[in-house]
This record gives structure tokens, sequence and C-alpha cells, in this order.
């Protein structure tokens, strides 16, 4: 089965988002996304990768692999941030914890990358991707446990990549 994630976070409407962005970064991510509600217009709440969450749903469906959608979206970046776990006072989870009010209280753990800094939207290979960018895809695919097979660097049909 193939997952479908962003290669950042969204969120529609309220309730627990730990890695949201709530800063010019957060805005900047919805404005280079498009993450608006195609009916309503209503912005889309932006955050870091959360491979806490992709993990768990790609364990809990079945995911053999992922198609990582919107890479172009952080071309522009200095440096990027993956949430590799939630801290609850002293203790780090790996999983989402099944309390809506636990989770809404969790401090992300955030692992940094530097940014590849590089318009990838002409991208056609993933040999055409910066090494950062594949070192970012790289572990992603190590703290989900689920391999990347498609790759998104635009809007266009040619614009996925097979991995």
């Amino acid at each position: 089965m193939i997952m479908v994630a962003k290669a950042y976070t969204t969120r529609v409407g309220r309730g627990p988002f730990p890695t949201e962005l709530e800063d010019a970064l957060g805005e900047t991510l919805r404005e280079r996304g498009g993450e608006y509600g195609t009916t309503t217009g209503r912005p889309r709440r932006c955050g870091w990768f959360d491979a806490v969450i992709v993990r768990a749903a790609a364990g809990l469906n079945g995911a053999t692999e992922i198609a990582m959608t919107k890479l172009d979206v952080l071309d522009l970046l200095d440096r990027v941030s993956l949430c590799v776990g939630y801290r609850v006072g002293g203790e780090v989870l790996e999983f989402p914890p099944g309390n809506l009010d636990l989770l809404d209280s969790v401090e992300p753990v955030y692992e940094e990358m530097p940014g590849w800094k590089a318009d990838i939207s002409g991208a056609r290979s993933m040999a055409d991707l910066p090494p950062k960018c594949r070192a970012y895809l790289d572990r992603i695919q190590d703290l989900t446990g689920t391999p990347i097979g498609l790759v998104s660097v635009g809007a266009e049909r040619d614009q996925t990549l097979t991995c």
C-alpha cells in the first residue's frame, strides 16, 4: 500500500499539532505550498515533518512505501527539522500517545538538517536532487521505517520522480 505524505506536516481545524509553526516560517510553508482549503479557502496549519505520526500511520495501515509530495516547498530553507520523538516529562515517546490531552501537551524532539537552498522543480530523476535533499529523504525513510517510492518536486505530472 502506498501512503501519501507531504515533506512537511499540515492540519486542518483544531486539535493537537506538536510540530506546528505559528510564525513566519509556518506562513512561508503555507504560501509556498498553497495550503488553503479547496472549498473554504481556510488556511491550513503547517509544521515540520512529524516522523512520529507518519511512522505510526504507516504501521497501522500497512504502508509499503511513501509517496512524498511538495518537497519543493522546502527549497529556500537554510535548515529543515524533523520531529523524531515527543517529550513528556523526562520521557521521550517514539509513538503518539492515544490520549489527545497528552498529545496536546507533548514537546516535539527535533533533529535538524541543512537545507539544500536550490530549486529542485526541474529535477527529473533522484540523481538530479542535491545531496542535502536526498539526505533529508533518506533520513525520513530511516525514521519512518518505510521506503519512499515517489517524490514530487512540483505540481506537474513530469515533476513526480520514481525512487
